[in-house]
């Protein structure tokens, strides 16, 4: 008889997640290698270092516009229409980028309009995932399996489209942009069913967005939870942004910057996965709280302006702190109803994004004025404390649970008795 599957194995083991799953490696390394041929070829047209950089910065800051005023899209439309669609606006732009007479200001432009679609595009697929993969244990290893390989991208993506422009020239490059959005849209359009849009509403999409994110921020509970979510990246980004003039305070060379900047995402996909693949649903919700106290506090260290050693095993033990977010998930899910969740997780989205931009710009400008080490160690004691104020939220808006004095680390698991239950098992 052959073993039932365990751990990502089981989430694999559902043929539609295969196909999101495919989808997105592809359509993130079309973004990766756009980001990378967009700023050479910007700096080569105009020869300016702020217009090369703006090409990072817009791929940010329409993030907050999208994913407010357009996050109705995601739940008014068929989800698989709405996937499809974003990525076929995407490959077009990629296309107009690639045309050799497109000037300097379309370039920025169309990355705008990128921007604009990626939070309806990745709120509508989060939200897809529990329909495909049901709202519990197979949802939250399905978001970590995607999350894994965003962080994997940090640090595969850059190299290796460093490595392909040596052989193609940006718009080139921003061609097979062009085939893996049309690859991640084809894989969609086949390999996900049709489902109908989760709610009705009519009247004007503006106005229906942005009374879903109304209904989603002025929601207690989801709004802690938002909160969590959003709070420890916006000021983990702070020693990354500042990898490299940390490196010139403690006089290592360049390959220690590309360690700095490497470690959070190895701590990151490490914790994830030994998270998501060796501790049960409740023990995922048990790490929860004390982790997502605790994850900014291993950069308090660098107080003591560690050497390179010190400061990459830092910053790996900040970086496992976020397994937090697999327990978080499932009560996100369980937090949000049904009939808003594309909205939900669109806004989840944008304002994650949107923190880690003002992160960058707050962390940059605190290091104008001090030295980085202060900077990092102030960043770890203030994250912290706004940490210790959210767990402390996060618990008093916790649902009540029946024989359960600590409602908020046994929700998970008391869904799942109660699932057993239902089915039998």
């Amino acid at each position: 008889m052959p073993e039932e599957p365990t751990g990502y194995t089981r989430v694999f083991a559902v043929r539609e997640f295969r196909a999101v799953f495919a989808a997105y490696a592809f359509s993130l390394l079309g973004v990766i290698v756009s980001e990378i041929a967009l700023t050479v070829l910007i700096y080569g047209l105009t020869g300016s270092p702020l217009l090369s950089a703006l090409t990072f910065a817009l791929g940010m800051l329409p993030y907050l516009v999208g994913g407010t005023l357009l996050s109705g899209i995601a739940d008014r439309c068929p989800p698989r229409r709405v996937l499809v669609v974003c990525d076929v606006l995407c490959a077009a732009c990629a296309a107009l980028m690639a045309l050799p007479a497109t000037p300097v200001a379309a370039l920025l432009a169309l990355r705008c309009a990128i921007a604009l679609v990626a939070p309806v595009f990745n709120g509508t697929r989060m939200a897809t995932l529990t329909d495909i993969l049901g709202d519990g244990d197979l949802f939250v290893l399905g978001r970590s399996l995607l999350r894994i390989v965003s962080q994997s991208s940090v640090l595969v993506g850059f190299g290796l489209g460093g490595v392909l422009l040596t052989f193609v020239t940006p718009r080139g490059a921003l061609v097979i942009t062009v085939c893996t959005f049309a690859v991640s849209a084809l894989l969609l359009r086949c390999g996900t069913k049709r489902r109908p849009a989760r709610a009705g509403g009519g009247g004007a999409l503006v106005r229906y967005s942005l009374g879903g994110a109304r209904q989603v921020l002025g929601d207690r509970r989801v709004r802690a939870l938002l909160l969590l979510f959003w709070t420890p990246p916006m000021f983990m980004v702070a020693p990354e942004v500042l990898a490299a003039p940390y490196a010139d305070e403690i006089g290592i060379g360049v390959a220690g910057v590309g360690l700095l900047m490497c470690a959070l995402p190895v701590g990151t996909i490490a914790a994830e996965l030994y998270a998501g693949s060796a501790l049960s649903t409740a023990a995922r919700a048990r790490i929860v709280l004390p982790l997502a106290s605790l994850t900014l506090l291993p950069l308090v260290a660098y107080a003591l302006t560690p050497g390179l050693a010190l400061a990459v095993l830092v910053l790996v033990l900040a970086g496992a702190g976020s397994a937090y977010t697999l327990g978080l998930d499932r009560w996100f899910v369980d937090a949000v109803p049904e009939e808003l969740r594309g909205r939900a997780m669109t806004v989840h989205t944008a304002g994650l994004m949107t923190v880690q931009g003002i992160g960058m710009a707050l962390a940059g400008l605190a290091a104008e004025f001090f030295a980085v080490s202060t900077v990092v160690t102030a960043a770890g004691l203030l994250g912290t404390l706004c940490c210790l104020f959210l767990v402390a939220e996060v618990r008093r808006t916790a649902p009540a649970a029946p024989g359960s004095a600590a409602a908020q680390e046994h929700t998970p698991e008391s869904r799942d008795g109660a699932d057993q239950h239902m089915t039998g098992g």
